[in-house]
């Protein structure tokens, strides 16, 4: 029944997109296992936070008017109930623990690590990130193909560079390609004041330190194109440093990657 409820009301509560949209008020389409899991506690959290607030306001409305002035015009004495004190500790308290069973495992599964099919290193530059694709390129029943690494600077494209379907200030000039269905590690680091690499369809946010490497996970598990942005205030250019990702099947993606390293 839980199963159901929770898929009604992530179909219900998100939007079919990747990227923000006009008026939007739900939340973008989840496209790995750890963002489903974090709307899904959004949602389990949100319906317990709904009843308390119900009672809550219940226990409020009948306070003011079965004792108001006109109701009690003469105070009475007020007595003391252990059983109700009792009751009002222990309530919250239960509360608490069924919020922070599933809380707990999803936070443990964002810190979960995994042996990586491959590796994207991050650098936050002011106001521009840079990728590094550096793992050997290998297809089926053919020898492992080694090769330098492949390296690209990635800029917001100019309002008046746009063409139709582009959108504005979250187009770049150079996307980022991954893999679907395959273990990512993501390596982040800064190379002057602190970013941070944010994907809200995968679920990811990354700070990113000048003179410390972050490391977070992607396993991602719808392909198209998705879009994020810089969330840290990195200076006057904060706005304006957009990140697209490209999800394509394994087969595309080394294509796509075996000619950027010969066109360099």
């Amino acid at each position: 029944m839980y199963s159901f409820l929770n898929s009604f009301l992530i179909l219900s509560f998100t939007a079919d997109c990747a990227a923000p949209a006009p008026w939007q008020l739900s939340l973008q389409t989840p496209a790995t296992p750890v963002a489903q899991g974090m709307i899904s506690f959004h949602h389990y959290l949100m319906f317990i936070l709904i009843i308390i607030g119900v009672m809550v306001f219940f226990v409020l409305y009948r306070v003011i008017k079965l004792y108001s002035i006109e109701a009690n015009p003469k105070a009475q004495k007020f007595t003391h109930s252990a059983t109700l004190e009792i009751v009002w500790t222990i309530i919250p308290a239960i509360i608490l623990l069924i919020i922070a069973a599933p809380s707990f495992s999803l936070l443990y599964s964002l810190d979960e690590s995994i042996d990586p099919d491959m590796t994207l290193k991050i650098i936050g530059h002011q106001w521009y990130w840079s990728y590094e694709y550096s793992d050997p390129v290998r297809y089926p029943n053919e020898p492992i193909w080694y090769h330098d690494g492949v390296m690209f600077d990635s800029y917001m494209v100019p309002e008046s560079d746009l063409t139709t379907g582009d959108i504005r200030l979250l187009e770049v000039d150079n996307r980022i390609h991954l893999p679907a269905f395959k273990h990512i590690r993501l390596l982040v680091t800064s190379a002057d004041v602190i970013h941070s690499w944010a994907m809200p369809s995968f679920g990811i946010k990354i700070d990113a330190c000048p003179g410390r490497l972050s490391q977070g996970s992607l396993y991602i598990t719808k392909t198209g194109t998705f879009f994020g942005q810089c969330s840290e205030i990195c200076g006057v250019n904060h706005g304006f440093m957009p990140i697209v990702v490209n999800v394509t099947d394994s087969t595309e993606f080394k294509d796509w990657l075996v000619n950027k390293i010969l066109d360099q």
